[in-house]
């Protein structure tokens, strides 16, 4: 089998363009992974998630352990072959849910133990079980499990949080183990406090992770502060690795992430504005449940690379939204999946080109021109 490899092969200022090698397939980077939490990207059939460009999905521990199981996935061939997706995929290690979902929880040195937001079932997740479930589900690439700190915390709350971390970091490690085809990342916290930030990073490197996470972002501080972050932070981490932020973002997120050298991305926002009647395009977002729809015959961009971008109209995709029928959702969110890969695309291409900066500016440019009126 492939062993697990990364490698940049282009950089522009910090902006990189790289590979993933893994032995389900190459992911391309930089790279948006689409939100799979219960082994499915809602709405949308496998192959066209394929169809829209990601090389990979991303799955969740919490949700997958809690409902089948994650023995019962193993049990029917791993998370792979029951979802029908053939390419790598990407686990997180549940924390955040814990923290975000459970009816009740408490949390000590050894892990966290938790009712399930569902019927109430007890379960208790360590280090050293968030491995494991990963490694049931199979998932190729792997995260620590972590206490996202929450914000505003302060610094002496992030600190003691960010230790916490560090030390589950060090557990998860060994119980990965010697796994030379799938990755495990390490997560950096610290909060808005960027000696912190410091701190984690360094103490995870010294650990030599295959891959860095950043998390505890796009949590309520502000594009501002998280760049901020992103900038004081990524000079720390490898060049040698991949470097993942968690749970981002908005397309001008990711455009401006990736111009401080960040590889991977996930978020749930693509999926979740389809199935309420926003559309992302290249001249920004539009919102199908607006009545100036209604008679438009016009589609969202008769240039863009998706069919369905070009050939469905503005007024039927409204209709779709406003009659609650479900296959307006389940086109809205391929269109907008189809955008975020269309956007890494262009990313990847101008990086290669040494034009990021250049590619930046046009891009927001269309954004800021908006949505062209009807004649």
């Amino acid at each position: 089998m492939t062993p697990y490899s990364f490698k940049v092969l282009a950089t522009d200022a910090q902006a990189r363009r790289g590979e993933i090698g893994l032995s389900r397939g190459t992911i391309r980077t930089p790279a948006f992974m689409p939100v799979g939490t219960a082994a499915t990207v809602k709405a949308m059939f496998p192959e066209d998630v394929k169809r829209t460009g990601a090389d990979i999905l991303l799955g969740n521990t919490y949700h997958l352990m809690v409902r089948p199981g994650a023995e019962e996935v193993h049990a029917l061939g791993g998370l792979h072959q029951f979802m029908n997706w053939d390419k790598p995929i990407l686990t997180d290690s549940g924390g955040f849910q814990v923290m975000s979902l459970s009816k009740l929880r408490k949390m000590t040195e050894e892990g966290v133990a938790f009712q399930s937001h569902l019927d109430g079932t007890k379960f208790m997740l360590t280090p050293e079980r968030s491995i494991e479930i990963q490694g049931l589900l199979g998932s190729d690439i792997q995260m620590q499990l972590d206490e996202c700190t929450p914000f505003p915390s302060t610094k002496d709350e992030a600190e003691k949080s960010m230790d916490l971390s560090l030390r589950w970091a060090e557990r998860s490690k060994v119980a990965f183990g010697n796994q030379p085809t799938r990755s495990l990342h390490g997560i950096v916290q610290g909060g808005i406090y960027s000696d912190l930030r410091k701190k984690s990073s360094n103490a995870l490197v010294s650990m030599d992770f295959p891959g860095y996470s950043i998390g505890g972002l796009a949590v309520g501080e502000g594009q501002d502060e998280m760049l901020r972050i992103l900038n004081e932070t990524v000079p720390f981490l490898p060049e040698n690795k991949p470097r993942y932020l968690m749970g981002v973002g908005t397309p001008d997120d990711l455009l401006r992430a990736v111009a401080e050298g960040i590889d991977m991305f996930d978020c749930v926002l693509p999926t979740r504005a389809g199935r309420h009647g926003l559309a992302y395009t290249r001249r920004g977002k539009i919102n199908l449940r607006n009545a100036r729809h209604a008679a438009d015959p016009r589609p969202l961009d008769e240039e863009s690379p998706c069919p369905e971008t070009r050939t469905y109209s503005r007024a039927y995709l409204h209709h779709l939204i406003k009659s609650g029928e479900y296959l307006g959702a389940m086109l809205l969110t391929l269109i907008n999946l189809h955008y975020y890969q269309d956007l890494m695309a262009g990313m990847r291409g101008a990086i290669e080109q040494g034009r990021f900066s250049d590619f930046s500016g046009e891009t927001q440019a269309l954004w800021e021109a908006g949505d062209i009126p009807p004649r």
